[in-house]
């Protein structure tokens, strides 16, 4: 029998949005300076940190758009084959806390990029600073639009100009996002972030159950249908570099979007460095990773029982799949307590993402212009400005994002990244391996990297404007989006390599000292 949004549901919504926000606010009244707004001052407990990373990267985008990946209606698309890049997604937090972890405490650091700054120059600090606010931007817009999915789904039925559903629920979400960040900080974020997180599981377990119920046979007969039709393959041993979901892309490849999106991006680094001390923050990265395998093996399983209970049917888009089920078939309350979840738990990835950005401006290209002490009262106001400033444009973006897209969001986002993740990483990586490198290596190592996985990522739709060159353009448009920050990263150290053997090697390396960056 189909639910709707009653008003029950409508009352634990406002309830649960405002309590968050006012939660957020309350974090943020005692914030002494930018310390305390970027890194809560180096307080935060390992788990807490662990959960936080786990909320941040998983958030709304798992709980709308993974179901997806495996519900796959059309023939022979959709399984479990997306563990193999979870897989490998712990073998690159390894590699992140045990070589770039302790180079980042060592420094007292506030954003990853001032290792670079440390170890090349003030130029490289600002380039790799500014490619990922330009990447975090694209990437977290699109993270608002996932979210604004089920509260469109929830405005559509009670208007009449479906157009303007999508843009309102954007600018609803943005708006309290915008009022959560600006008084929130790094402490608001990681603990806000353990209620979303423990809120929107609930709703996934519920969800297995509630399928469970809903389909004759309970899921001794989903998994029987799964299997039947080759849904529950979870290894592909093709070595080709065309498909996304193999156990190779998902070992090597998942391994270095790790590595850079761990390692190098504001976004999660800045959690890192929040942790009372480096071990704390080893144990925060490497758990998170085993916490992120088990969390997307469950919303996977979500995605067969969904295939199972709507027969097959095929949707407009994959990403409206989950939304629909919870609206139409949980019952009135645990609807309000979910969507919130899934709203609340943008808000607060999203004012995370707004918070790194903010720092990234302030402590990379703002401090160094202005010579203003790290600790000045006008450096937290600047920082609070800034992030004002970031909640707009990534607002912006997400109404920039076309509606109708067949795409999973989750793929999406990650494809964003991907393109400039190899890049960064392989600066840090010639920062930390090739000590001949200097800035102007490093830079033009980067650059060349980030223009060569432009030209990668963008051939397909090259392809489609310029129909002569489709086929040479062929090889680049089919690889798939794990091997991009591999390529990325070699395409940027064999560059800068190079660039290296063209001048005289260094005396020496500089290596990072206890100031405060």
């Amino acid at each position: 029998m189909t639910q709707h949004f009653t008003w029950l549901d409508a009352l634990v919504l406002v309830v649960y949005l405002g309590g968050v926000t006012a939660l957020g606010m309350y974090f943020g009244r005692k914030q002494r300076n930018a310390a305390d707004y970027f890194v809560a001052s180096h307080t935060i407990p390992w788990w807490a940190l662990m959960l936080s990373i786990v909320a941040t990267e998983t958030s709304a985008l798992t709980f709308i758009s993974t179901p997806g990946l495996s519900y796959g209606a059309a023939p022979g698309a959709g399984n479990l084959g997306f563990l193999q890049i979870v897989a490998g997604y712990i073998l690159g937090r390894i590699v992140v806390a045990s070589v770039l972890l302790p180079r980042y405490f060592k420094g007292k650091m506030v954003t990853a990029y001032a290792l670079l700054e440390q170890r090349f120059g003030i130029g490289a600090r600002r380039f790799t600073s500014i490619v990922f606010m330009v990447t975090r931007a694209l990437a977290d817009s699109v993270r608002v639009f996932a979210t604004a999915i089920p509260i469109a789904l929830i405005i559509s039925p009670t208007v009449q100009n479906k157009a303007f559903v999508m843009p309102t629920a954007i600018l609803i979400l943005g708006a309290l996002t915008v009022l959560y960040t600006y008084k929130g900080g790094m402490k608001a974020v990681v603990w806000t972030e353990l209620l979303q997180a423990s809120v929107y599981l609930l709703g996934a377990l519920s969800a297995l159950v509630i399928l469970g119920h809903a389909v004759t046979g309970g899921w001794s007969s989903i998994m029987s249908q799964a299997a039947s039709a080759g849904k529950t393959t979870v290894i592909d041993t093709y070595v080709g570099v065309d498909r996304a979901h193999t156990i190779w892309a998902g070992l090597i490849g998942g391994a270095f979007l790790a590595m850079a999106s761990h390692g190098t991006d504001q976004l999660i680094v800045q959690r890192l460095l929040s942790a009372r001390n480096l071990r704390d923050s080893q144990k925060a990265i490497i758990g998170s990773g085993i916490v992120v395998f088990i969390q997307f093996a469950l919303f996977l399983l979500i995605g067969l029982g969904l295939l199972a209970f709507y027969q097959g049917r095929i949707f407009p888009a994959t990403d409206q799949i989950f939304p629909m089920f919870i609206i139409d078939r949980m019952p009135p309350g645990l609807v309000g307590l979910i969507i919130a979840a899934v709203v609340a738990a943008t808000m607060s990835t999203h004012s995370g993402a707004i918070n790194s950005l903010a720092a990234a401006t302030t402590h990379d290209i703002y401090l160094p212009l202005t010579r203003r002490a790290v600790d000045a009262p006008e450096t937290l106001k600047m920082g609070k400005l800034f992030a004002l400033i970031w909640g707009v444009v990534l607002t912006a973006g997400a109404l920039a994002f076309p509606q109708e897209t067949n795409t999973p969001v989750v793929v999406v986002a990650l494809g964003i990244a991907s393109f400039t993740y190899g890049g960064l990483l392989g600066g840090f990586f010639l920062g930390v391996f090739w000590s001949r490198a200097n800035q102007r290596d490093a830079i033009i190592g980067m650059s060349i990297g980030i223009a060569a996985m432009s030209f990668v990522v963008f051939a397909k739709q090259l392809g489609s404007w310029f129909p002569a060159l489709a086929d040479p353009l062929a090889p680049f448009a089919s690889i798939a989006w794990p091997w991009y920050v591999l390529i990325g990263t070699s395409i940027t150290m064999a560059t800068g390599m190079l660039s290296s053997l063209t001048h005289a090697a260094p005396a020496a390396v500089a290596q990072p000292t206890g100031a405060q960056s």
